[in-house]
């Protein structure tokens, strides 16, 4: 099948809704694909293996336009001089440390407790890490991005998604409602968890304060993560924000 498709694709952490994003993306007629795809754009034949990969579970929509894929490891990597500028649309997403580190810990212990990211150490390790990189890219990149708060998708929907409709220019707008597919909730397609399954967005909050962090674990992804979000904040062509203290932060 001929690859006439612009790409967008979303760079993030594990645990910042991006499953939510994907699927909710995903769901529009202009656009195909929903599913982390465990690929490292780092040469042409990468663009290649990302359709193929889509094409073993779906079948592109008529008239659509985009492919999109999200990426959240530190393996996976973005080279964006394989692309004309005009056919890549790049969102940039950070969540804050507290919750997302529960949220990885919790995740992994339920695999077992010797699995990857377990551990409130690595877990923390991993979303540090992970940050890092996306700021170090974000100050290094020529191509424009549109940056979110991941928390957007649950406390002001209608504002991210319509900032996400306008960046993406889109021809009708984004929803909080959504398709299910043949991958929602696969292991190693992205959320497995039940509320992936609801088709609509969920404003249940789920309670990790059962995960117990140290405080200079915290401190440190805390820390880390005011000032790479700061950071790549200040070098987005647009972005979307939470308020903070009364004020947008």
């Amino acid at each position: 099948m001929p690859d006439h498709y612009s790409r967008i694709f979303l760079l993030s952490h594990m645990r910042a809704f991006t499953s939510l994003a994907g699927h909710i993306l995903g769901s529009h007629p202009g656009i195909n694909g929903y599913f982390e795809m465990h690929i490292s754009y780092d040469d042409a034949p990468a663009l290649d293996k990302q359709l193929e990969v889509f094409l073993q579970f779906e079948t592109p929509k008529k008239n659509s336009h985009y492919l999109f894929d999200k990426l959240l490891h530190n393996d996976y990597r973005l080279n964006t001089g394989l692309f004309d500028p005009a056919g890549l649309k790049l969102l940039v997403a950070l969540m804050e440390p507290e919750k997302t580190v529960r949220s990885i810990v919790d995740l992994f212990q339920q695999k077992g407790t010797e699995a990857l990211y377990a551990s409130p150490l690595e877990a923390a390790t991993y979303y540090v890490e992970r940050i890092r990189v996306l700021a170090d890219f974000c100050r290094t990149t020529d191509q424009p991005y549109c940056y979110y708060d991941a928390e957007l998708f649950q406390e002001e929907p209608d504002r991210l998604l319509g900032k996400l409709t306008d960046w993406l220019e889109l021809d009708s707008p984004l929803t909080g409602r959504y398709q299910l597919f043949s991958q929602t909730g696969k292991e190693r397609k992205g959320d497995s968890s039940r509320f992936i399954h609801s088709g609509k967005i969920e404003k249940t909050r789920v309670d990790y304060s059962h995960i117990e962090v140290p405080e200079n674990v915290l401190s440190r992804a805390r820390e880390t993560y005011r000032d790479c979000r700061s950071s790549i904040i200040a070098n987005a062509a647009d972005s979307v924000l939470m308020p903070r203290d009364g004020v947008p932060f």
